[in-house]
C-alpha cells in the first residue's frame, strides 16, 4: 500500500468529491470550491498530479457551454485515504490495528453501537477469511 500525501489544495478537491454524489469537471471543482479562487491552468495542475498519484480517476465527459469536458471521481475512499495515512511502508501490524481500534472506540461518543456494528462486521470477515 503506497502512502500519498497530499497538498492542502488537493485535500480539498479530495473532500469535495468525496462529498459529492457525481462526476465532476475541472469547472464544477473550481465553482464548487468558493472558498477558493483557483485559477484554470492550476486547477488542471492539481487535477494531473491527484490523477498521477491515483487518487482520482477520469470517470466520463459532460457537455458544458460549447464543449465537453472530462469528469472526475475519487479513486480512493476517504476511509482508504486515511488508513493509508497511518500506515507504513509495510502495512499495519495487528497490534497497531487493535491500538488503532481501540483509540477510535475510545473517542467515540457512543461507544456501543460502534462496538455492536464493529462485532457485525468482525463476525462477517470471520465468515468470509
Amino acid at each position: 500500500m503506497k502512502k500519498e500525501t497530499l497538498t492542502k489544495s488537493e485535500h480539498e478537491i479530495m473532500s469535495l468529491l468525496w462529498h459529492v454524489d457525481k462526476p465532476l469537471t475541472a469547472s464544477e471543482i473550481i465553482e464548487l470550491s468558493s472558498d477558493r479562487t483557483w485559477k484554470d491552468s492550476y486547477i488542471h495542475l492539481l487535477i494531473n498530479s491527484l490523477l498521477e498519484k491515483g487518487m482520482i480517476r477520469a470517470e466520463g465527459f459532460a457537455k458544458t457551454t460549447k464543449n465537453y469536458a472530462r469528469t472526475f471521481i475519487a479513486a480512493v475512499s476517504q476511509e482508504e485515504y486515511a488508513v493509508r495515512q497511518i500506515s507504513g511502508k509495510n502495512g499495519l501490524n495487528p497490534d497497531s490495528v487493535v491500538s488503532i481500534v481501540s483509540a477510535l472506540i475510545d473517542q467515540a461518543a457512543e461507544p456501543m453501537p460502534l462496538l455492536e456494528a464493529l462485532t457485525a462486521m468482525l463476525e462477517e470477515k470471520r465468515r468470509t477469511l
